[in-house]
């Protein structure tokens, strides 16, 4: 993902996409840039329109939501709640299972 990132900025940023910034922008975040890895990344960027890709990206979360959401069929959200309620309860305890450590 720190690749993906570091075009982002550089987009963002308003500037070339190529692979001496993206490996630049790596080496300065402390990663240890593959230059392999930086070279597809660069390649695969070349025709795609990076601000169009993350306008979709942004609003396709929210878009798929909203049908599940508004789709009823209470038979298929009961299965789903449920789960949600045992992963909490399951949760419920465990962040505090370290705590006592911190207090001796």
């Amino acid at each position: 993902m720190e690749y993906v990132y570091a075009a982002m900025l550089l987009h963002s940023a308003e500037k070339n996409i190529d692979e001496d910034a993206v490996s630049a922008v790596l080496t300065a975040a402390g990663v240890d840039a593959d230059g392999a890895r930086v070279k597809a990344l660069v390649a695969s960027l070349g025709s795609v329109d990076i601000g169009e890709a993350m306008a979709t990206a942004v609003a396709a979360p929210v878009a798929s939501a909203a049908p599940a959401a508004a789709g009823g069929g209470g038979a298929e959200a009961a299965p789903a709640e449920e789960a949600v309620a045992e992963e909490e309860e399951e949760d419920d305890g465990a962040g505090f299972e370290g705590l006592g450590s911190l207090f001796g």
